[in-house]
């Protein structure tokens, strides 16, 4: 069993808080194996009985008749039988209209430690936040970072790490034991976000252009884009009616269900974000990987991609940075320390080395500047005190 410590360290901080814990992250990450696997043994060892953990599904087929506030709200009153600590966990709470009236009434009327999860973003909304009345913390969950995924197989770095960089880090693939089973699994969740949770959901009625769109996001993972960009794009192929405001949506849509994570661009010198160009990245590379059949393998905007969520994990506020007219890839803030950071699959070449070193001239505030790449070398630092780290150091600490 992959632990998932960092996590549980995280809900362990605010256990017994007067706080709603949402656990959120896309489909099968990981969520509720952490909530009621994990987490729920970490109770037990503590000496809490069974009976004072309340466990809730909504996607369970068991509990299909809970998604309604009031059924919900009943079952679990129905389960509290003294003053005692209960500890509530419940799965898929977006399943439910007005479930924030629920958990309220539930805090306000029992002794509870309320656990929630959830795959779409909803629950994060600043309308949502104020109908808790200022009582939920976020828990991020993502698919398996690196260093989970080399602690369950262990042996030659280099291996493990092809197979994370084709099949990604979904926790269950950790069971699957060939090729074809793989792919059948990362296909089966590609179509579950897409169809049950985003177009089902958004009722969405151009299929194809939805499909088209997520194609398009994942072929162009780690490049500056905009919806004006994305539906000129369209139309060239043959989707004549696309507009703005469709794409700004679709892609709205795709950001709520944790399929994709919008960056913003900073501009260092002017202090300030910019508006119209951003980028995206896939939650997690292999289910790129298989909508793209496999092509488009290119080994740089991959390693971009499992650096910026690494960033993410370590709870980092992370930008695309804009230095005049050069970019940078990220530009990490943490508390008040800023680092400057580039990805090159290797900078053995000098043309390439000089290339992410112009990027980061004319930067003289100070702050650390990082070129992570999968050379193996000696020297870890170059002239004027920029840092060389290869990916295996990092992704592993």
């Amino acid at each position: 069993m992959i632990k998932r410590d960092e996590y549980l360290r995280k809900i362990i901080a605010y256990k017994d808080k007067e706080l709603i814990k949402i656990i959120t992250g896309m489909r099968r990450s990981g969520k509720s194996f952490l909530l009621n696997r994990i987490y729920y043994n970490y109770l037990i060892n503590l000496g809490v009985k069974q009976n004072h953990i309340i466990k809730v599904n909504l996607e369970s087929h068991t509990f299909k008749t809970l998604r309604n506030e009031n059924k919900l709200y009943d079952y679990i009153v129905s389960n509290i039988h003294d003053d005692k600590k209960y500890y509530v966990f419940i799965d898929e709470i977006q399943l439910i209209d007005n479930f924030e009236d629920v958990l309220n009434g539930l805090i306000n009327d029992y002794n509870l430690d309320l656990y929630i999860t959830g795959s779409n973003s909803k629950l994060l909304s600043t309308e949502i936040n104020t109908k808790l009345r200022g009582r939920g913390i976020e828990i991020k969950i993502f698919p398996l970072s690196f260093k989970e995924f080399y602690s369950y197989y262990g042996g030659d770095k280099e291996s493990v790490f092809k197979e994370y960089v084709r099949y990604g880090g979904l926790p269950y693939l950790t069971q699957l034991n060939n090729e074809e089973e793989k792919i059948e699994y990362l296909k089966m969740i590609n179509e579950t976000i897409a169809y049950r949770d985003i177009i089902e959901r958004f009722n969405i009625r151009n299929i194809g252009l939805f499909d088209s769109l997520i194609n398009l996001i994942y072929s162009q993972i780690g490049s500056v884009v905009s919806p004006n960009k994305i539906t000129n794009t369209l139309k060239s192929n043959n989707y004549k009616t696309i507009n703005h405001e469709t794409v700004s949506n679709y892609l709205k849509y795709l950001s709520d269900g944790f399929l994709f994570y919008k960056v913003n661009r900073y501009d260092i010198k002017g202090k300030e974000y910019l508006k119209t160009l951003y980028k995206y990245y896939a939650v997690d590379i292999g289910l790129r990987n298989q909508k793209m059949n496999f092509n488009q393998m290119e080994i740089g905007h991959t390693l971009e991609n499992i650096v910026y969520f690494e960033l993410l994990r370590r709870g980092y506020l992370v930008n695309v940075g804009k230095n005049e007219n050069k970019e940078i890839d990220f530009v990490v803030k943490h508390n008040k320390t800023i680092s400057y950071i580039q990805i090159a699959s290797t900078i053995e070449n000098p043309d390439t080395l000089k290339r992410e070193i112009n990027s980061l001239k004319g930067l003289d505030d100070g702050y650390e500047k990082v070129i992570i790449t999968m050379d193996k070398t000696i020297f870890n630092h170059l002239d004027n005190g920029y840092k060389v780290i290869n990916i295996f150091d990092f992704l592993l600490e």
